[in-house]
């Protein structure tokens, strides 16, 4: 690819973290009441688009994450290195008369139980949008990159972590039946919202987390039990609970309903809370900090949100602790994000 490509497109999208309610946003839940929040590090997409004539493949692909850099044509069938990447642009379509240099980047770690797959295809697909007349909106986006995962790759995979990505804000998602749903976005006073973003905190357990026989496990007993049982519907409830007491500046209630949500977790199976996580919370605790919520489904690896005390010194003192009880884990430095996709 050229020094000089014709123009560039950008995009970046946010990840998510202390997603109450989570389990509620899938295919066997059927309906849902999901509260997120949308942060920074952003997975960020670069595009670099050149005459097609000139290069005998359309796409070169460069993962920094992974180090990887590779040419990949959508016409032809299977998957190459990045399957998640690669069905994107094959569902999307790159314009015949380009050839494109797609550079992918993310800060936050892979497998961080964060969204940050969910970011990249959101950001990815909001960049591809942009080669062409016309522009998906924010849910437009979110539905692609779902079926994605769902349709193009066959995963399991919930709505919330790609609507997160495409609105950004503070959302409370309703899903009146899978996969259709609403997003609000949360409009808080400056006052509660820094004071919020200065509470948070996330630590990464130190491994990527992966899906697991666990997470099956769960799925078949939920499914088993009904679209009524009693735990989506406790789960249901604490996603509007943390929304009440978030848009009442009540950070007290509000780590009551992250506390909740991570012992319901627990109680659909002990190991999607991992001794690794038991490990923080316990740390937590000793420091007095108002709740902390282990993000996605849970599970071995991944990471924990934790909303700390309003005093800043102490907040530091329960990070020290929490990095010195074990090597492998990491604070990940956030910050609020409003906005959303934004391609340019």
């Amino acid at each position: 690819m050229p020094d000089s490509p014709l123009y560039t497109i950008r995009a970046q999208a946010p990840m998510r973290i202390c997603d109450i309610g989570g389990w509620t946003d899938t295919w066997f839940a059927e309906y849902g009441s999901i509260f997120n929040i949308a942060v920074s590090p952003y997975a960020q997409v670069y595009i670099n688009v050149s005459p097609r004539e000139e290069y005998p493949h359309p796409v070169r692909l460069c993962v920094v994450n992974f180090g990887d850099v590779y040419d990949y044509d959508p016409a032809t069938s299977g998957w190459e290195k990045h399957p998640l990447l690669e069905a994107a642009i094959r569902r999307i379509g790159i314009p015949e008369d380009v050839a494109v240099e797609i550079t992918i980047h993310c800060d936050a770690p892979p497998g961080g139980s964060t969204g940050t797959s969910a970011a990249v295809t959101v950001a990815l697909i909001g960049a591809l949008d942009a080669l062409t007349p016309g522009r998906m909106t924010p849910n437009q986006v979110a539905a692609t990159a779902q079926a994605v995962e769902t349709q193009d790759l066959g995963l399991q995979c919930g709505i919330q972590d790609q609507l997160c990505a495409a609105h950004g804000g503070i959302n409370c998602i309703e899903m009146s039946h899978y996969p259709l749903a609403s997003v609000a976005q949360l409009q808080l006073p400056s006052a509660v919202l820094a004071e919020l973003e200065s509470r948070l905190a996330l630590v990464y357990l130190g491994k990527s987390h992966q899906s697991s026989s666990v997470h099956q496990k769960v799925i078949t007993q939920l499914e088993n039990d009904g679209v009524d049982c009693a735990p989506l519907n406790e789960l249901r409830s604490l996603a509007k609970s943390a929304q009440v007491a978030l848009a009442a500046g009540d950070f007290t209630a509000f780590g009551a309903a992250m506390r909740a949500n991570t012992a319901a977790q627990a109680r659909l199976h002990p190991d999607l809370v991992s001794e690794d996580a038991r490990r923080v919370i316990a740390i937590a605790q000793q420091h007095g900090a108002a709740g902390w919520k282990v993000n996605g489904a849970g599970g071995d690896g991944g990471s924990i949100t934790l909303l700390c005390e309003g005093d800043a010194t102490k907040k530091q003192a329960l990070l020290r602790e929490v990095l010195q009880s074990k090597q492998a884990f990491q604070t990940i430095a956030i910050a609020l994000d409003s906005h959303g996709l934004q391609v340019w």
